[in-house]
């Protein structure tokens, strides 16, 4: 839904936080946040942010989950770049696999609410538009 005319683009990252079931070993969950504030608050999302000037992006996801959530996450590869036009600006996410460093847990600052979804349970939330056009690279990971 990339269109040349949208106005300005804003460059984030998201983390797709993974990390293996408490309950099953042998199944992979995937950390979504519900967002607690602006214009799309109460939608689901991959947690992270805006890339701040000369910032890797790798760089600023460590640094948006650490303000977000509270917690330290390793960056584990890159998945996907997310092309979507909103009505007032042109979103360009660049998503990365990741899991908690060892023994962190998260603590919402921003968000409302979070959930550890597998792949049955990963469209029963109401996904943001363009954090549900990366769900089926998600699907593939898990």
């Amino acid at each position: 839904m990339f269109q040349q005319n949208s106005p300005k683009t804003i460059h984030v990252v998201a983390a797709l936080i993974f990390r293996v079931a408490p309950e099953n070993s042998s199944q992979k969950q995937i950390l979504a946040t519900q967002r607690g504030y602006g214009e799309f608050k109460g939608g689901w999302e991959f947690p992270g942010g805006k890339i701040e000037a000369g910032e890797k992006p790798e760089n600023a996801l460590v640094r948006e989950i650490q303000e977000e959530l509270n917690a330290k996450i390793l960056v584990k590869n890159f998945v996907h770049t997310i092309e979507y036009d909103y009505p007032n600006f042109h979103l360009s996410m660049e998503c990365f696999a990741c899991e908690l460093e060892e023994n962190q847990e998260i603590t919402l600052l921003e968000h409302k609410n979070a959930k550890w979804l597998d792949k049955k349970n990963l469209y029963s939330v109401d996904w943001l538009p363009a954090d549900g056009d990366v769900l089926k690279k998600v699907e593939e990971l898990l």
